[in-house]
Parts: C-alpha cells; sequence; structure tokens
C-alpha cells in the first residue's frame, strides 16, 4: 500500500511536473503570440504614421506651389495694370497679392512643429514682404500716371533679388520636404523589416515550444489528447504566422512602390519643364513672297512660250525670273537673320583694326564718288561681338549713307573709348563702352523719319531699292551684343549713327552671346486654344496644320467680322492669331472690336507687308512676318503667350 502511495505520489509528482512544464510551454507560447501581435500592431502604426507623414509632405509641397503660382498671378496682375492703367485690374493685383499672403500664412501654420521649415518661413516672409513693397512701387507709379515709372519699374523689379530669394527658399522647402519624405519613407521600411525579422524569430521560438509539448506528449501516454490538440494549434500558428509575414513584406513592397512612383513622377515632371520643342517644317507663304514668287511664274510662264514659239524674249523672261528668285532668297535670309534665327558668334574684336581691313570692301562698294576717312581714338579698347555681324552693320551703315548723299560726299568712320553713366544712352548700363560712328555729309533725316527709323520693313527708299530691315536688323545686333545706338541728324547737315558697344575685358575668355541670355520666349510646355482669323483660305489651311504640328487645337475663321460668333467655339482661348489686311476689316480692328470679350487672351498679328498699316495700332503685341516657318511661328506664339504675361502683369498694377 504504501508502495502504490509512493508509486501513486511519484506518477502525481510527475504529472505536476509534467504538467507544470507544459503550463510553462504554454505561457511562453501566448507571451509569443503577444510579442507577434504587438510587433504587428506597432508596424501597422508606424505605417499609418508614415503616411500621415507622407500626406502632410505632399500638403506642404502643395501650399509651396500654391503660394508660388498666387505669387506669379500677381506679378501678372501687376503686369496688365501697368499696360492698360485700368484701376479694376489694380485691385485684382491687390486681391491676388493678398491671396498670396494668405497662402504663406496657412504654409506657415501647415509647418508649426518644423524648426528648420520655421526658419525658412522667416526668410520667405522677409522675400514676400521686400518683393510687395517693390511691387507696390510700381503700382503706385501707375496709380499717379506715372507710367513711364511704372514700365521701367516693372522691367526692373522682375528680375530682382527680392524674386530671386522668393524662388530660392521656395525651392528650399520643396527641397527639404521631399528629403523628408524620402527619409520617412526608408525609415518606415526599416521599421518594417525589422518587425518582419523579429516576427520571424519569435515564430520560430514559438514552434520551438510547441515541438517540446509534443515531445512530453510522447513522453505521457495521458497526454494523448492535449498534444493532438496542441498540434492543432502549432499548425493554425505556423498558418497564422506565414499569413502575418506575408501582409508585412506586402506591405513593405507596396510602400517602396508607392516611393519609386512618386520619385518617377517627380522626375517626369522635372524632365517636362525643361524639355524644349523645336520646329523644323516651313509654313505657308503670302504678300511679299507671292509677289516674287508672281515673277518668277510668270517669267517662266512667257520663256517657256517664247522658247516654243522660238520668240527672242525668252532669255530675258529667264532673266527676269532669276532676278525675282534671287530677291525672294535675300528677303528670306534677311527675314532670317532680323528673327535672329542665327545665333551669334562672338569674339573679341579691336573695332579699329576691323575697320581698317574693310578699307578695300568700302572702296569697291560705295563707288569713287565717296571719299572714305577713319581715324581710331579706341584706346585698343576690345568689345565681344559676331565679327561678320559687325562688318555687315558697318557695311550697311555705309550703303545708306552712301544713297543719302545721292553717290557724292564724305563718309567718316570714328571709334572711341567712353564711360557712360547708367542710362546716359538708351538703356546702356553704367560702364566703359568702345563707340563707333559712322557720318555722312547727306540730306539727314527729318523728326518723323528719325522716330520710325528702327521700325522693321521702315524705308524712305524707292521701292526695290530697299526692305527696310537694314537698321532694324543692325539694332538688334546690337541690342543682342549688351549695346545702343544713338543717332544725330538734322536736315541739310547729315546723318551720325554711333554703335556703343561693352568693352571686353580679358583675352580670349568665353562668353556667351547675348541672343541666348534672355530675348527668346520660354516654351509654353502645353497645348493651347488658339483661333486663326485669316481671309485667304490657303494661308488659313497652312496655319492651322503648322499649329497643329505644334501640338496645339486651332480653329479657323476666313472672315474677322465673323470672328465674334467664332470665339463660341473655342471656350477656352488662349490665342487669337490675326492677318492684318483683311476685307472689310483689319486684324487691329478686330481686336479692338472684341474688347473685353477677349481680356486676357494673347494676340498674335500675321503680315507681309510693311506698308500694311503703321506700327502704333498693333500696341505693342508681336507681329511675325510672311513667310514664316514653323519654328518661327512656333517661337512667335510663344513671344505672344510670353507678352499678354508681362502686359497682364503690368496692366494689374494699374
Amino acid at each position: 500500500m504504501s508502495e502504490s502511495n509512493t508509486a501513486l505520489e511519484r506518477a502525481v509528482r510527475a504529472t505536476n511536473w509534467r504538467m507544470a512544464l507544459l503550463g510553462a510551454l504554454a505561457l511562453l507560447g501566448i507571451v509569443v503570440l503577444a510579442a507577434v501581435a504587438v510587433i504587428q500592431a506597432r508596424t501597422d502604426a508606424e505605417r499609418d504614421r508614415a503616411i500621415a507623414r507622407q500626406q502632410h509632405t505632399f500638403e506642404v509641397i502643395m501650399r509651396v506651389s500654391q503660394l508660388s503660382g498666387a505669387i506669379l498671378g500677381a506679378e501678372a496682375a501687376l503686369g496688365r495694370y501697368v499696360v492698360s492703367a485700368d484701376k479694376n485690374l489694380g485691385q485684382q493685383y491687390s486681391a491676388r497679392w493678398g491671396r498670396a499672403s494668405e497662402q504663406l500664412n496657412r504654409l506657415r501654420q501647415l509647418l508649426a512643429d518644423n524648426p528648420a521649415q520655421q526658419a525658412r518661413i522667416v526668410r520667405l516672409k522677409q522675400a514676400f514682404d521686400a518683393r510687395g513693397k517693390e511691387l507696390d512701387t510700381t503700382a503706385l507709379y501707375s496709380s499717379y500716371k506715372r507710367h513711364s515709372d511704372a514700365w521701367g519699374s516693372y522691367y526692373q523689379v522682375r528680375a530682382s533679388p527680392a524674386r530671386s530669394q522668393l524662388e530660392s527658399v521656395l525651392t528650399e522647402m520643396v527641397d527639404a520636404e521631399r528629403v523628408t519624405l524620402r527619409q520617412r519613407s526608408q525609415a518606415a521600411a526599416d521599421l518594417v523589416a525589422n518587425s518582419g525579422f523579429a516576427s520571424r524569430l519569435l515564430t520560430g521560438f514559438g514552434i520551438l515550444i510547441v515541438l517540446g509539448a509534443v515531445l512530453l506528449g510522447w513522453m505521457a501516454i495521458e497526454a494523448q489528447g492535449e498534444r493532438a490538440v496542441a498540434d492543432a494549434n502549432a499548425d493554425a500558428e505556423r498558418e497564422r504566422a506565414e499569413e502575418l509575414q506575408e501582409a508585412v513584406a506586402e506591405a513593405t513592397e507596396q510602400l517602396r512602390a508607392e516611393a519609386s512612383e512618386r520619385e518617377a513622377a517627380q522626375d517626369q515632371l522635372r524632365q517636362a519643364q525643361k524639355m524644349e520643342a523645336v520646329g523644323q517644317l516651313t509654313g505657308g507663304i503670302a504678300h511679299d513672297f507671292n509677289n516674287m514668287l508672281a515673277v518668277v511664274l510668270g517669267g517662266l510662264e512667257l520663256a517657256k512660250r517664247h522658247l516654243h514659239n522660238r520668240g527672242p524674249d525668252a532669255q530675258k523672261h529667264i532673266e527676269n525670273a532669276m532676278e525675282g528668285a534671287n530677291r525672294a532668297a535675300a528677303l528670306t535670309r534677311r527675314l532670317l537673320a532680323f528673327s535672329r534665327a542665327e545665333p551669334l558668334l562672338p569674339e573679341a574684336v579691336e573695332a579699329g583694326t576691323l575697320i581698317e581691313g574693310m578699307t578695300d570692301l568700302l572702296d569697291r562698294t560705295l563707288g569713287d564718288g565717296i571719299a572714305v576717312t577713319t581715324a581710331d581714338a579706341g584706346r585698343h579698347w576690345r568689345i565681344w561681338v559676331d565679327r561678320h555681324q559687325l562688318e555687315n552693320a558697318l557695311l550697311n551703315l555705309a550703303v545708306n549713307a552712301r544713297d543719302a548723299m545721292e553717290g557724292q560726299g564724305t563718309l567718316s568712320i570714328n571709334t572711341g573709348g567712353i564711360r557712360l553713366a547708367d542710362h546716359q544712352v538708351g538703356e546702356c548700363l553704367a560702364g566703359d563702352y568702345v563707340s563707333i560712328e559712322v557720318g555722312d555729309t547727306g540730306q539727314g533725316m527729318t523728326p518723323e523719319v528719325l522716330a520710325r527709323v528702327f521700325e522693321p520693313f521702315f524705308t524712305t527708299k524707292p521701292v526695290g531699292k530697299g526692305t527696310g530691315l537694314g537698321l532694324s536688323q543692325i539694332f538688334g545686333f546690337v541690342r543682342q551684343s549688351g549695346g545702343e545706338i544713338g543717332i544725330d541728324t538734322a536736315p541739310g547737315r547729315g546723318t551720325r549713327v554711333t554703335l556703343y558697344l561693352p568693352r571686353h575685358i580679358g583675352e580670349g575668355e568665353a562668353a556667351e552671346a547675348s541672343a541666348e541670355s534672355g530675348d527668346a520666349p520660354a516654351h509654353i510646355g502645353r497645348p493651347l486654344e488658339i483661333l486663326v482669323v485669316e481671309d485667304d483660305p490657303r494661308v488659313l489651311a497652312a496655319t492651322l496644320g503648322a499649329l497643329k504640328e505644334l501640338g496645339h487645337s486651332a480653329t479657323g475663321c476666313d472672315d474677322p467680322q465673323a470672328a465674334p460668333g467664332a470665339l463660341a467655339l473655342v471656350p477656352g482661348l488662349d490665342l487669337i492669331v490675326s492677318d492684318v489686311l483683311m476685307p472689310g476689316q483689319t486684324g487691329p480692328e478686330m481686336i479692338a472690336a472684341l474688347g473685353d470679350r477677349i481680356e486676357g487672351v494673347a494676340v498674335l498679328f500675321v503680315t507681309g507687308f510693311a506698308g500694311e498699316a503703321d506700327a502704333g495700332i498693333f500696341k505693342g503685341r508681336t507681329v511675325l512676318r510672311k513667310p514664316f516657318t514653323i519654328a518661327g511661328l512656333e517661337a512667335a506664339v510663344n513671344e505672344a503667350m510670353a507678352h499678354e504675361s508681362r502686359r497682364a502683369g503690368r496692366a494689374a498694377a494699374e
């Protein structure tokens, strides 16, 4: 009995030991499951926080973009105000600047928990206030009817330090948020990876516990049922662990994919903003070029008839056709040069030496009746210009002088060095300049002629003796080279044209031509809704085709008096392209009649003849000369859109 009790006690003790061990193993299993659940909950919470932080970053970037857009909108409204002096547009400028201030306040509130961004907010506020003072000063000029000062102030502050500071700080804030976004995404990814490792480790430990329980079950026959339950529980636990592991891996991959997609989208956006479309196809031909082609076609047709009939005048007609073709080719080359389609190739040039080398060319070109005198007082100063363009400019001035002297007189070319004060001559900045003076003893110019001397296609020469591109081309070349032109003339005492070109310091330094530094309008970067008004169906078809080739949506109208009705066909109108001379109503008259209905719509005039209208009726809008290439049309569209943006900004200030 005693032995039985002892065996029972031993059995009870053994059972208790196994039960205690099983209880300990069960407790460890519960701890493992709790740890896995905690890790999963922590992973989910961190992922939610990462998403919230990402959304916060996106909201900051959106607010920065809205602030930048509001500032640009206010500046555009100021431009319209300066141009039109309309007080309503001035109020629009004030309202838009106020909205920009509201956007800045919202951005400050949004970044209240970010000390680094708060420091940038302080700098942004300072630049914003400084920019506001500059724009308000420009607006005050227009308010007090000081339009010249308003124009000057507006162009002066377009690239002010305050504006550069605004753009720089806004860029810094966006870049900082993007860096923060990458760091937070990486931290979330690291947390998910670490949590997955811990889950796998705990899962393995849990498996060991289950195996221990199974071993104890085999050791105790009476625990067979418990072992079966433990086995079933172990299988279920393994399945749940695998599902948890797959879910964690899937969430991690999704976060990585989202981060990769965002980075790819940002790269595509930056690339799209930098892209510039370049067109290489030619456009329609009309007006001047058609007249020259009429000479060519007519001469060839007459030559064909005379050759067929063995007439004696075939050679004369062929020569007339060749002359017309050569005139067309020469005009095309001058138009390309005038439109600056060919870039400048600048180099260091000493003006006196260049003029000395042109002496023989001038003598042959001007003839024996013109005496040429030269004087070099340029102090051996150099200028940074395109040598061939400068030679062409001087030759053009010499030929104009010869024509003004009617083949008899004295032409003088004098070079010198001079220090100019700011705006002492035209728009010249203060500094050292080389002056090149071309003088003649001709009849001089009246004030009326002098006022229009640089207008494209304006000429006092008889028909066929000049295109009127010479002086305007020289003007464009000098301005591209950073210089200015001065003219001293009066009827009866000749004319002196002086080119002022900036002094170049150094030998052979690489410098960019000014043609690349700011005259070319930026690419629009989006399709435009365009209305084309042209009475010639062939030119209309060619223009519509060219615009569609450029990616724009173009609607044609062959009658200027039907333009008001055509506006309804283009609800989101961005630009009107209009011929100048049309039956019933000119292009400028049509635009004036549309009035407020096209407020904010850019206008591009297309003309093929300089004498169609006085340049003043264009009101400073962009004018494209026929014939034009698709690339030239694209540049003119971009310029017209940029001009409208500037005009809108100036008008708002008034």
